[in-house]
């Protein structure tokens, strides 16, 4: 099992000629073929290779997407991310899941802003802004409310674009559903027995209600300012129940989450949905019909304060979740990561995302529109205010974090390299004086490795920082920007913030650029689908339970795959060893804890560079904490080896941290599990070689001895013989 963003399957079996044996062209499994010379392996034993590199991504149009998805990605995996307290499940959903249902509000209120504010309201209404524009002025002599229900129809169409994607890939792993297990619902293996088409179905249904009635809103509220007429208040108040039972509805876990046979509540939300759309439908048609002269103000009415009311939403919702957090954190050290706030800098980096696209969309389209016009008219097409306080926000967050982040990586560094001197003393006892060179560069390897553990008053920082900028947007409400507040208290020139917020919104325009082309060559070189992919691997392997609109967990497919194979594989009369690096690990330990018990009997396992403990433990105690890794080992009678180097900054030890595994003596089967790895394995230049052996890092490296000797033992211990150099996958 390769890790992220995987090798090809001659990659990971190391051979040149491989053929497919089992599943399709997005992940499946190989063999060396018959005739192949690299075949030739010790009687007995075949290596087989698991390759699941496409199932996140697959093509480069759903790469593209997950692109512009991360917020609901994130916001989707801080679910996830609860304590392991029972007690803390409901809040943290319900809190959770009105967070993603934010982001969707904020997703229409961002594209209503373009169609309905910049162009609708203000630049339709400028002569300059028109002129050389033939495919905007048609509009620009009808009336203000039918030129609203006009373009009312980019924001709704928007809607449908997103809704229409959420269900294409819903079905893809339906076929792949591992048989209920009968276990505690909180184990890895959740991922992979997780039916998410009833949930995922009735939170498409309320995002997509709760849309319909966002823009709803944004058009009554303008229209109100005008003619608050029976009719408009009677719609406005049906749109503001179906909000309110949008966000009740959220609010409930127990009904959200009830088993699929039940329907009741499907059809409830498919009906709420429907009563938006058909709502909408009535609120344009009743916008058009005004003749009615419109309030001449600077931007649509009330759609800056729908705008504010949605990021102070965000700030009391989040907040709320860092609460929760703390009350229901595990007290015990090194418990859990981030200060037990894991879910809440995950969900805080989605919204701020989500903020900055939001807001980079709406700027880059007034900046457009506003090429031509005069400058004294300019601040006919210019963003609502509340934008311009989000990219400061934005801006605020990053400098403050890259300033902690210098400061970390100062005040850390002489006690990781103290920690990372001792280590090499240890390993190279007796280098010659020429080696001083290499030795210095495995220090910082290993020092660099370290690091790893100080981003986490980093990840705190940035989620607060987050936070208090859409805190901040409330500003906006006063009619002030941020340089005008800065220069009046702060002394500092409003033109530096101005200068500084215009080219925070091109780094953001930069950085969303970079993802979509990263995407597109991730599909041309393996470097940058190596990098780019982490992303998406990581954050696609959990299912949907927060928001609709988030990539598909390609998990549902490759753990109940990888279960069904060993099982045929064993019941076939096979033993089978299992080999997984980085997240493969995290694969495979949730494909074991699938197996039948009478199937683990004839199993063993081989880690490598895994992130069980480190990135997965942590992060997510209710999904793995010390009682599902006893029973991954329990499931394969402690058959089971993990490798991990101290230069590795991403894999490390699961059970011990100690250098050399314990005796047999102790009776405990977790200490003989972690099996450090010295890399390199040496610092001296090797008769014949002219360069020193490498730091293989995170890498995987098969060939070592370490390896090797490893799968002898697995080898053996489940009955069977293995050579020199075999090392089965």
């Amino acid at each position: 099992m390769h890790g992220v963003s995987g090798a090809s399957p001659a990659q990971v079996l190391g051979l040149q000629q491989t053929g497919q044996v089992a599943g399709d062209r997005s992940g499946g499994f190989y063999r060396p073929r018959p005739r192949s010379s690299d075949s030739a392996s010790v009687p007995g034993v075949t290596l087989e290779a698991y390759r699941w590199g496409d199932l996140p991504s697959g093509t480069v149009t759903r790469t593209l997407a997950v692109v512009f998805l991360l917020p609901f990605m994130l916001v989707n995996v801080a679910i996830w991310m609860r304590p392991a307290n029972p007690a803390s499940e409901a809040a943290v959903k319900s809190l959770c899941r009105v967070l993603g249902l934010t982001l969707t509000v904020l997703y229409v209120l961002a594209i209503a802003g373009v169609a309905l504010d910049l162009v609708g309201w203000k630049c339709l209404a400028s002569p300059s802004c028109l002129t050389g524009r033939s495919w905007l002025s048609w509009l620009g002599g009808r009336t203000i409310g039918l030129r609203l229900a006009v373009l009312a129809l980019v924001p709704a169409a928007a809607i449908g674009l997103i809704w229409l994607i959420s269900c294409r890939p819903g079905r893809a792993f339906e076929a792949f559903r591992a048989p209920d297990q009968g276990g505690s619902a909180c184990r890895l293996d959740t991922v992979g027995q997780w039916d998410a088409e009833p949930l995922v179905g009735r939170l498409r249904a309320i995002h997509v209600a709760a849309a319909f009635a966002t823009l709803d809103l944004v058009l009554l509220l303008a229209q109100g300012a005008r003619d608050a007429s029976a009719a408009t208040i009677a719609l406005t108040a049906i749109t503001g129940v179906i909000l309110t039972s949008c966000v009740g509805m959220l609010c409930t876990p127990p009904l959200m989450d009830r088993y699929p046979a039940d329907q009741r509540l499907d059809r409830v939300t498919r009906t709420l949905r429907t009563a938006a759309i058909i709502l909408t439908v009535v609120v344009v048609a009743h916008v058009s019909t005004s003749s009615q002269p419109w309030p001449q103000e600077r931007g649509l009415p009330g759609y800056d304060p729908t705008v504010v009311g949605v990021f102070a939403a965000q700030t009391t919702l989040m907040a709320a979740l860092g609460v929760v957090l703390l009350w229901y954190r595990s007290r015990e050290r090194d418990a859990t990561p981030l200060f037990g706030l894991g879910a809440l800098v995950v969900a805080a980096t989605g919204i701020s995302t989500a903020v900055a696209y939001s807001a980079e969309l709406v700027c880059r389209v007034a900046d457009f529109l506003d090429r031509g016009v005069p400058t004294g008219e300019g601040i006919a097409t210019g963003p609502p205010r509340a934008f311009t306080w989000a990219i400061y926000g934005f801006f605020r967050a990053v400098v403050v974090t890259a300033i902690v982040a210098v400061l970390v990586i100062l005040i850390s560094r002489r006690s990781r390299r103290r920690a990372a001197a001792a280590i090499v003393a240890r390993d190279f006892p007796n280098a010659p004086a020429e080696a001083e060179l290499r030795l210095r560069q495995v220090r910082d390897a290993i020092a660099r490795a370290r690091f790893t553990e100080k981003l986490v008053p980093l990840a705190v920082v940035y989620g607060c920082l987050a936070g208090l900028a859409t805190a901040t947007t409330t500003v906006g409400l006063l009619g002030q920007l941020p340089g005008d507040v800065i220069e009046r208290n702060i002394r500092l020139p409003a033109e530096a913030i101005t200068f500084a917020i215009a080219l925070s919104s091109w780094v953001i325009g930069a950085i969303i650029l970079g993802l979509v082309i990263g995407a597109i060559f991730a599909y041309r070189t393996e470097p940058y689908r190596r990098y780019i992919g982490v992303l998406w691997d990581l954050g696609t392997f959990w299912p949907r339970a927060a928001h609709p609109f988030a990539p598909p967990c390609y998990s549902r497919r490759a753990v109940p795959e990888l279960a069904r194979r060993i099982t045929y594989l064993v019941e076939r009369g096979d033993a089978v060893l299992l080999t997984g690096h980085s997240h493969g690990s995290i694969l495979l330990a949730a494909a074991v804890l699938q197996l039948r018990p009478q199937i683990g009997d004839r199993v063993a396992l081989l880690t490598h560079g895994s992130p069980l403990r480190r990135f997965c433990a942590r992060p997510f105690p209710a999904y793995l904490d010390d009682a599902a890794l006893q029973e991954i080992g329990q499931r394969v009678g402690w058959r089971w080896v993990n490798l991990w180097r101290d230069t590795d900054p991403i894999g490390g030890w699961i059970f011990s941290p100690n250098p050399s595994p314990a005796p047999d003596t102790t009776g405990d089967p977790t200490a003989a599990v972690d099996r450090r790895q010295r890399d390199p394995r040496d610092v001296v230049t090797p008769p014949g070689d002219s360069v020193a052996p490498p730091i293989h890092g995170h890498w995987p490296d098969e060939s070592d001895e370490p390896f090797t000797e490893a799968v002898r033992e697995l080898v053996r211990r489940l009955g069977g013989r293995a050579g020199p150099t075999t090392t089965p996958r």
